[in-house]
């Protein structure tokens, strides 16, 4: 059975006071640094050997397949299904650099206000994070990344959305993430993004002809969880440089005062019908037993 007429009506009702009461749908509570101290990870590219130790160690712990290329200067490596980390080789101004890429765990995520259900979610401690139990698969997530971080499993019988998740059960368990934990060459540390600037900010001080003046995620796309520290200008090392600095929900602030009213109830609208349906396929699971 499918969803019923009864079903249908109620969702429109739940949706409708919904709107009256003016709760937002897919766009995550604004959480400023300001009420929070997030998590986040500085990544100093004059430090990383390109050794690849994070891909494998990510690799390993999320089951996913041991990478089987290397950096080389001219080859683009992104991430994908199989793959949450890529470190790539550039050749500049200063010579050789390698460049690790993710999920930038954004402080107001793109991913997280196109998210229709809330699958993708901006965590108290920091991380963004992929919620598999809430996902119904439109992807939206995919396409509103300015980073184009989220991978769907496109070939997968159980698809999931591949992404960095900064090791969020480990930092719940009062650990760090594995890369940060695994590299050789320190080139990765973990703590409260905070203290994580202030930390970048001493190296560009005290190292002033190593460094660009600039920490790269500080303000980028609203400010990043993830930071870099680099020799060189961004746009010598594979960055968008038309990121904004602004974050990208505050773009849809303006269109949802004027949309007409079902573009507003759609969200919830699909949100109930996705949980109503999932309720009665679980109803007839237990039925045929």
């Amino acid at each position: 059975m499918g969803l019923n007429r009864r079903s249908f009506f109620k969702i429109l009702g739940v949706a409708g006071a919904t709107l009256a009461v003016g709760k937002s749908f897919g766009a995550p509570q604004k959480k400023m640094e300001n009420d929070i101290e997030f998590y986040g990870m500085l990544y100093d590219s004059t430090m990383c050997g390109g050794c690849q130790s994070c891909e494998i160690a990510c690799a390993e712990a999320y089951g996913l397949p041991k990478p089987t290329d290397e950096p080389k200067i001219g080859v683009l490596r992104k991430t994908d299904e199989n793959r949450r980390v890529v470190v790539n080789d550039y050749k500049t101004s200063k010579g050789e650099v390698y460049i690790r890429k993710q999920c930038m765990h954004c402080n107001e995520p793109a991913c997280a206000a196109a998210c229709l259900t809330q699958a993708m979610h901006k965590t108290l401690e920091g991380p963004v994070i992929w919620r598999g139990n809430k996902c119904m698969g439109c992807r939206y997530c995919m396409v509103s990344c300015p980073f184009d971080v989220p991978k769907f499993e496109y070939h997968s019988a159980n698809p999931k959305i591949q992404k960095c998740d900064m090791c969020y059960d480990k930092i719940k368990g009062c650990g760090i993430p594995i890369c940060a934990e695994i590299c050789p060459a320190e080139a990765i540390i973990f703590g409260k993004r905070r203290d994580l600037i202030k930390e970048a900010r001493r190296r560009i001080v005290q190292n002033p002809g190593v460094y660009v003046d600039e920490i790269y995620g500080e303000h980028e796309a609203g400010g990043t969880g993830f930071l870099y520290l680099t020799p060189t200008p961004i746009n010598e090392l594979g960055f968008n440089s038309a990121i904004q600095k602004s974050s990208y929900p505050e773009l849809s602030k303006g269109f949802l005062f004027s949309v007409p009213t079902i573009f507003v109830l759609l969200p919830p609208i699909l949100l109930g019908i996705h949980e109503a349906t999932k309720k009665n396929q679980l109803k007839e699971g237990g039925e045929n037993e």
